[in-house]
């Protein structure tokens, strides 16, 4: 397959369904001695942290070649761009703005605007400033109202230039991933930590959202998470399963909607459950314009026979190259689900997408595999839609190949291919399809 099928009668093909790509700052954009330390920078340091003992000092040198990827972007014809905002290279130790860092993104942002690239800007994609991290981080309420001071600077400098703010990437990856289990920055392992650290990052959400809808009410403002779909093993273990999705996926999405934890809350043991302050709800609560939803794979759960869930690995399956499981189904059960549980805002689907291990050959890469891939996760939203769920636009994760946090630069994700010696960039068929999709329309 050289090229996506959709249903001649999709909502995907009319103009006003909006197609971008994503990408994060710490990801591509290098220029470390630019900008002020981040956890990540710390974390790559540590023995075994990444797999390949990489770092992001120079990943796809974005910071200098800013440009010539933007062009890339308005080649194949998309019309949204979702960037992250680097914390520690707008805002300084001592509270005050590095111009430098302001400038490059206000360049970023106005180049997006004059090619008619909706700027859609993730505030918090994982680069918490380490002098942050230092106080306790995330385990650190004042961490919150840390971020509450940087949006509002943000905000103030870029009025005109954005067209949506999210304010944090997936909060499950930052707080299970980082505190609870140690497998991302800053590395910390317990699960008194990873929920306080949860909470603290929702509460931060609250705050910004405050935040945006009083000094940036013309933008769309909400946050993205990230959602793998839970099912069960066997009819046996569909109490398990559920436990799982309420704990690593409402854990993040029931304070939005509901302002309250899910019940699984209530199987922890006290010294487990964050501190909750009166009044945290309310702040966490506040109006979406929209909820982004990032989805890669599902996971199948199985009773424990302790009271809890544990993951039951599927051997015989298709996979992307990172090992995760295809299962576009998956996407269209939690975007229902979703609809079902909650009285939701309109939805963006701001991450999809596969590791191919790719290579150039003859100047071209074909990738026929992450073709399919997205082909059947289009379709998925496809369904979705039809289904009444109310979705405004698709992210391909990602623009280009970047470095893969944990998985440093083993992965390649990237409908553009990056040779990380010269920094070449080449559009992949993938790229070439979105292209061909989005001429059609």
């Amino acid at each position: 397959m050289s090229k996506f099928s959709l249903p001649e009668s999709s909502p995907l093909l009319e103009p006003k369904f909006l197609f971008g790509v994503a990408t994060s700052s710490f990801q591509i954009e290098g220029a470390l001695d630019s900008r002020d330390r981040c956890i990540w920078d710390t974390f790559c340091e540590k023995d075994g942290a990444v797999i390949d003992k990489s770092n992001g000092s120079v990943a796809c040198e974005h910071y200098e070649r800013w440009e010539e990827d933007v062009e890339l972007v308005e080649s194949m014809g998309f019309k949204a761009y979702r960037l992250s905002i680097s914390w520690p290279r707008v805002v300084k130790q001592d509270g005050s703005l590095n111009k430098a860092g302001i400038t490059f993104y206000k360049n970023l942002l106005i180049k997006l605007q004059k090619s008619d690239i909706k700027a859609f800007v993730t505030l918090y994609h994982w680069d918490l400033p380490q002098h942050l991290e230092d106080k306790g981080g995330w385990l650190n309420r004042d961490t919150a109202y840390a971020f509450q001071y940087y949006t509002k600077a943000v905000v103030k400098e870029f009025q005109g230039l954005v067209y949506s703010y999210a304010t944090l990437n997936e909060p499950f990856c930052s707080s299970y991933l980082g505190y609870e289990i140690g497998t991302h920055a800053p590395g910390i392992t317990g699960r008194k930590y990873g929920r306080q650290a949860a909470h603290h990052l929702l509460l931060a959400h609250g705050l910004a959202m405050d935040v945006l809808s009083k000094h940036s009410p013309n933008t769309e403002n909400g946050i993205v998470l990230n959602f793998t779909t839970a099912y069960a093993f066997s009819e046996s273990d569909e109490l398990a399963a559920e436990r799982a999705n309420q704990y690593f996926n409402h854990w993040y999405a029931k304070p939005l909607f509901d302002a309250t934890y899910p019940e699984v809350i209530d199987d922890l043991d006290d010294q487990d459950k964050p501190i909750i302050k009166e009044g945290d709800f309310d702040i966490i609560a506040h109006p979406l314009d929209f909820l982004g939803v990032n989805y890669y794979t599902r996971t199948v759960y199985k009773d424990d026979n302790n009271g809890w869930f544990e993951e039951h690995p599927i051997s015989k399956c298709e996979r992307t190259d990172i090992g995760w499981e295809v299962y576009p189904d998956g996407l269209t059960k939690i975007l229902t689900q979703l609809n079902e549980r909650y009285n939701l805002p309109p939805i963006y689907i701001t991450e999809n997408g596969a590791a191919i291990h790719d290579n150039v050959k003859d100047g071209k890469v074909v990738d026929p595999r992450r073709i399919e891939y997205y082909n059947m996760h289009l379709n998925a939203v496809n369904v979705a839609i039809e289904k009444n769920v109310i979705i405004k636009g698709y992210f391909a994760w990602s623009l280009m190949d970047n470095f893969e946090w944990a998985e440093g630069y083993t992965q390649r994700f990237g409908i553009v291919y990056v040779d990380f010696e010269t920094q070449v960039r080449t559009i992949k068929d993938s790229g070439y399809a979105f292209k061909q999709l989005l001429k059609s329309r």
